[in-house]
């Protein structure tokens, strides 16, 4: 089992930056781990990735450049640094992990998920 908890969120501004946070406990460090997002009236999807052992990150396009995945090991979190925002980054963030070392692009790939954080970016 994993249990994940996010928190970080919040109203910006475009252009602006947040960082995510998310404490993971439980049976995790063999897993990869992602951050997933649903946006208004579209799927829950990949947002970026991270191989928690190795620390390999993997982004989807829409946020490569922008976004940077990391964990911390002494703290057992996991981080999604999130700079020059934009309003179709608006959306509820989840945490999420998968019982496998292998990343997946699709947010169903992934059995483990947090409460979400609400993310809104103004313009």
């Amino acid at each position: 089992q994993v249990h994940l908890v996010e928190s970080g969120g919040g109203l910006v501004q475009t252009g602006g930056s947040l960082r995510l946070s998310c404490a993971a406990s439980g049976s995790f460090r063999n897993n990869a781990m992602a951050w997933l997002r649903q946006t208004p009236g579209k799927a829950r999807e990949f947002v970026a990735a991270i191989n928690w052992n190795y620390g390999r990150e993997y982004y989807s396009d829409a946020v490569k450049g922008r976004f940077t995945i990391s964990r911390d090991n002494e703290k057992n979190t996991m981080y999604l640094q999130m700079n020059s925002l934009k309003p179709e980054d608006t959306g509820v963030y989840f945490c999420a992990a998968r019982t496998s070392t292998i990343v997946a692009y699709e947010a169903s790939g992934y059995t483990y998920r947090g409460q979400g954080t609400q993310v809104t970016v103004s313009s």
